[in-house]
């Protein structure tokens, strides 16, 4: 069955809505993360988690809660209840946005399906999302989870993990937006062009995973200098750190991921050069225009990341360069939808 106009109208809003619900909140997600909140809320309560505390009552319990995990022994024993509140917020924002991103499609999905709507191929599409959406959800409990133990920070490769399912998601849903908007299939097939998007890709999605590697580990506070790392182009402590860990000094030390993040996000400028230098001439003028925003995108990424790192890392700024990955990936998507 094929959506009409006006279906197919509001279907495009939606979808788009619910990208932009996403990209909010691996935004707050990131703010989270760099205000030291993430770890504020110790229980996972589906429908009353929802709703915070509202008493001086409720508001001592909660905190007396948080006063039984790693965090505030280790960490924040200076910690009064005004502190815990400032924490709190960042953290209850993002799990209440997370809730309302559920309901913003879900309800939406039951409305066009029961007035019927959607065709089949379009409602495995849309229950593929809900189910990422879901497990997206409880990537976030895994990863918060692995900081309530001993060790009072989270997991690196589940932030990871948690980060790039996030991005896939939004990728997932723009793109899908993207088609059901305005179809395109280029005349004309470059050679190369698909094959090089898609290497571009893989560097893509490698450097994100590294950006939540360096994030998790907090490896963005050291070495603030570019392109040399405190005057070493390979800071010896990797090597000093190889005769303990192996080959994961690479994704497990903090010198090691610096050094892979920064000199991937080199490589992917590089690439990215490479691909305009070798199809631009043969490309059409809507591959032209893709082309010459993602190469814009990617600059502006680079100059973002080098950035936060050489003032040390500030909120503003690094939530800027991660919110600058959604936009490259944006751009890569729609680089894919003009071949």
């Amino acid at each position: 069955m094929k959506q009409n106009l006006s279906s197919q109208k509001y279907l495009v809003v939606w979808l788009l809505s619910g990208a932009l619900l996403v990209a909010a909140m691996v935004v707050i997600g990131g703010i989270t993360r760099l205000t030291q909140s993430g770890l504020s809320m110790v229980e996972w309560k589906l429908i009353m988690g929802a709703i915070p505390p509202t008493t001086q009552a409720e508001w001592q319990a909660t905190f007396e809660k948080y006063q039984q995990f790693p965090e505030y022994q280790k960490l924040n024993l200076h910690y009064t209840l005004s502190d815990f509140k400032s924490i709190f917020w960042w953290e209850y924002t993002h799990r209440l946005l997370g809730r309302i991103i559920g309901v913003v499609f879900l309800v939406p999905f039951l409305y066009f399906l029961v007035t019927k709507k959607l065709d089949k191929p379009l409602i495995s599409k849309l229950l593929f999302i809900l189910f990422i959406g879901g497990f997206q959800g409880f990537l976030g409990w895994f990863m918060v989870k692995s900081g309530l133990v001993n060790n009072p920070h989270v997991s690196h490769y589940r932030l990871a993990a948690h980060l790039v399912t996030a991005f896939f998601l939004f990728a997932y849903i723009f793109n899908l937006a993207l088609r059901l908007a305005k179809p395109f299939k280029s005349p004309v097939m470059v050679p190369f062009y698909k094959l090089m998007l898609y290497m571009f890709l893989v560097l893509l999605a490698m450097q994100i995973v590294f950006g939540a590697f360096v994030a998790g580990l907090k490896a963005g506070y050291f070495y603030p200098t570019f392109p040399t790392m405190g005057g070493e182009w390979l800071p010896d402590i990797i090597m000093v750190q190889r005769t303990s860990l192996g080959s994961l000094v690479w994704i497990d030390s903090i010198a090691g991921v610096q050094f892979v993040h920064r000199w991937l996000g080199v490589t992917v400028w590089s690439f990215t050069v490479v691909m305009g230098v070798l199809l631009y001439p043969s490309l059409t003028s809507f591959q032209r225009q893709a082309y010459r925003l993602l190469f814009g995108v990617v600059s502006l990424q680079a100059s973002l990341g080098i950035a936060t790192l050489l003032l040390g890392v500030p909120v503003w700024l690094a939530v800027l360069h991660q919110f600058g990955a959604l936009l490259t990936l944006m751009a890569w998507v729609n680089a894919r939808r003009v071949i």
